[in-house]
């Protein structure tokens, strides 16, 4: 190191510049990489419902995959709103100051308490829809049910993010790895207790799947106050006095977090209400469905987390006055989460019918999985792009533009472009391959705008200071 410094003193620029991005690389992936193992343990747990419910019956799978698609998009709007936190956090850690950073986590918890029992409220409201939607009656049945347990757990859920979001933002991102792998080594032998039952005590099948989720979710409440009252945070002081709300500080991390919360309830809630649509194909169409994304999901988490480990990173230095040198952060994420997606579209093009034999031993249903995998080849890179981009640009704190192209991207473009294939309204029905078109139409989409976008505030002095305001 010395001696390419050294040399570069001589050299010049060039080489002097290709240090510094090697130095921010090494940055962004010491973060992403705790990140990175998080996500794909807690997608993990996904994973775990899916392939533990579909080797109890394909109803139970359906019903899980049902309960899915309405419990993540709901938790994640509400949620979304609490993700103002990492940026806010990370700035402030930039500028060290630290007592603010405290009343912010303040603030923040009762936030999330608020977004809790909100959402538990809604899950617990949300059976009609089903029967609006004509979904199969016993996988629907199973998807009440497991949402009505699930739920119990969610006001736990939201105040570990807002605790989680303190720990991140100040660049301390392990706690989120060891506590998602920790929940998910429990999550399993907790599934396999009330799905198939163990002696006397008999199994619920896909309910007890929403049995297991509730314990899990205060589990990690438990593990993240234990990390963040250690010594580590006690420059912030955030629990060193008691805050009541205050509505400014509030609404401020609202006018950040609320079009995030939206954003991502725009993207989940385009292939959450897909699967609903798919439920009137049947139960083993939702459940080669529920593979596939399950799947896609999997190998969409380190693409996720980089942009996660950027949105710290370009908080940071923004908080430290870098303004202009946080693209080169953005540049580095974005090129990394193509190669990763990359790797990931190769290696379902080659092993796809292997890794569907991993979540059904159903024939029918492997088959139509294997083929629909064959579409995440394709859309996978622009998955990746859409959601790295989307968080570097929260690391801008630029939230609201981000929102409007999700919008446009999964509602107006992918939802409309999927209905019309696969119901056949204007060509011969397609039916779930023609959602899985619409889906690759909205997402491709959402990955050139923000692209765009992204160019455009990275460049932009005068409005990246606008938006830190």
């Amino acid at each position: 190191m010395l001696v390419g410094l050294v040399a570069a003193a001589y050299i010049g620029d060039p080489l002097l510049a290709e240090l510094n991005r090697y130095q921010e690389f090494k940055r962004l992936a010491l973060l992403a990489g705790p990140l990175m193992t998080a996500q794909l343990a807690q997608m993990g747990m996904g994973v775990t419902d899916a392939v533990m419910a579909g080797h109890y019956g394909a109803v139970d799978l359906a019903g899980v995959a049902l309960a899915g698609s309405l419990m993540w998009p709901v938790m994640m709007l509400f949620m979304g709103c609490l993700q103002a936190l990492t940026p806010t956090i990370s700035q402030l850690n930039g500028e060290q100051n630290y007592p603010e950073i405290g009343e912010t986590v303040r603030q923040g918890i009762w936030l999330a308490l608020i977004a809790g029992i909100l959402a538990m409220i809604t899950l617990r409201s949300i059976g009609p829809v089903y029967a609006l939607l004509d979904v199969d009656p016993p996988a629907a049945a199973i998807s009440v049910a497991y949402l009505d347990y699930s739920s119990l757990g969610i006001p736990a859920l939201m105040i570990f993010f807002s605790l989680r979001c303190l720990a991140d933002g100040m660049s301390f991102t392990r706690p989120a790895m060891i506590i998602a792998v920790t929940a998910l080594l429990l999550k399993i032998p907790l599934n396999y207790f009330f799905i198939y039952g163990v002696g006397d005590f008999e199994g619920h099948g896909g309910v007890g799947a929403g049995m297991a989720q509730a314990i899990i979710m205060w589990f990690q409440l438990g593990l993240i106050i234990i990390v963040v009252t250690r010594k580590r945070f006690n420059s912030t002081g955030w629990r060193t006095r008691w805050s009541a709300p205050d509505p400014t500080r509030l609404s401020k991390l609202l006018r950040i977090g609320m079009p995030i919360g939206a954003t991502i309830f725009a993207e989940m809630g385009l292939f959450s209400f897909t699967t609903l649509l798919l439920g009137r194909f049947g139960s083993e169409v939702v459940a080669a469905h529920n593979i596939s994304m399950n799947i896609n999901g999997v190998l969409f988490m380190p693409p996720m987390a980089l942009g996660m480990a950027a949105t710290i990173r370009i908080g940071y230095r923004i908080g430290q006055g870098e303004l202009l040198d946080a693209r080169e952060t953005a540049l580095i994420a974005m090129g990394g989460t193509l190669l990763i997606a990359l790797i990931g579209a190769a290696m379902i093009f080659v092993l796809n019918h292997q890794l569907v034999a991993l979540y059904t031993t159903e024939t029918t249903v492997a088959t139509l999985a294997a083929e629909l995998l064959l579409f995440v080849t394709f859309f996978l890179l622009f998955d990746a792009a859409q959601s790295t981009a989307a968080g570097v640009l929260r690391g801008y704190k630029d939230t609201q533009i981000p929102m409007r192209i999700a919008l446009l991207s999964y509602w107006v473009i992918g939802l409309p472009v999927g209905c019309s294939l696969g119901y056949g309204w204007f060509f011969p029905p397609m039916e779930v391959y023609g959602f899985w078109v619409g889906l690759a139409a909205g997402v491709g989409s959402a990955a050139i705008l923000l692209s765009l976008r992204l160019h455009h505030v990275s460049r932009n002095k005068e409005l990246i200071l606008a938006l830190t305001r």
